[in-house]
């Protein structure tokens, strides 16, 4: 006997209503940086201490994980949503700035946004083929607070109008 699969429209709505934070990866290998939005980020052990993001194997992103071994993962205000939009595509260079956004070299050499009111530094512990993504498994090297906030409110995929994950649509 066959379980029936839940229609798309229900997987969708289930599957958005799961608390996602909303954030910019940093990723570099050699001289082509970029930052891209995310939402699939979660620690996933404590001894080492480890997190996990979900990358689209066709993303720019992806590539340069894979290439350089490492990434960063920056945290953004909840009441500043406006950098996502713009790093929905490969991002803009130009002197210390993607995007128009300051960023600086993190110990492996990946963007740290200087505008991130939380941000982590990861060495590639592990990757996992998922299918569509793959889960990269990073080793926080290096971490902190901007130095104005204290208790930052982060921003999540709920105070943004956008949407991902669910089940594959016409757009990824």
């Amino acid at each position: 006997m066959t379980t029936p699969a839940p229609a798309p429209e229900t997987l969708n709505k289930v599957l958005w209503s799961i608390p996602n934070v909303l954030c910019l990866i940093g990723s570099r290998s050699g001289d082509e940086w970029n930052g891209m939005t995310q939402s699939w980020v979660t620690q996933v052990a404590m001894e080492p201490v480890l997190v996990a993001v979900s990358i689209d194997v066709k993303a720019v992103t992806n590539r340069l994980i894979k290439e350089s071994g490492s990434f960063s993962i920056n945290l953004w205000d909840r009441a500043d949503t406006r950098p996502f939009v713009k790093f929905s595509k490969p991002a803009t260079k130009e002197g210390m700035t993607l995007n128009g956004r300051p960023v600086r070299e993190g110990w492996t050499g990946v963007p740290i946004f200087e505008e991130a009111v939380v941000w982590m530094e990861c060495s590639v512990w592990q990757t996992i083929d998922c299918g569509t993504h793959d889960l990269f498994i990073g080793e926080i090297i290096d971490a902190a607070f901007r130095d104005d906030v204290e208790d930052p409110l982060v921003a999540r995929m709920e105070d943004t109008r956008m949407k991902y994950g669910g089940v594959k649509r016409g757009g990824h």
